[in-house]
């Protein structure tokens, strides 16, 4: 699912939204949930997930070509970690179990 699926699938559940309110909605959380990682903070989705913003140090590594060390600047990553309704939903039913 991309974007405008998603925009899609929102103005086909509520048919009261034109497509462009749906497409606005969309762009406004994703643009909050960007906003918010950006200045550090966890968003917390009960029943989806949560993202968080993670620090990687520097460190030295090595080109698997050369063998050449090369130094990796620090980063921040964004951590995603899916609750339990997600996990439960996507493994579906156990399959073999008694």
């Amino acid at each position: 699912m991309n974007r405008s699926d998603l925009f899609d699938a929102l103005a086909e559940r509520y048919p009261h939204l034109t497509a462009s309110d749906a497409e606005a909605a969309v762009k406004t959380l994703l643009e909050a949930m960007t906003e918010s990682l950006v200045a550090g903070q966890r968003i917390e989705i009960r029943g989806f997930g949560s993202f968080s913003v993670s620090e990687r140090a520097a460190r030295q590594a090595r080109n698997p070509r050369t063998g050449e060390q090369v130094d990796v600047p620090p980063k921040r990553m964004v951590h995603f970690k899916p609750g339990k309704a997600l996990r439960e939903a996507v493994d579906g039913p156990q399959r073999g179990a008694t």
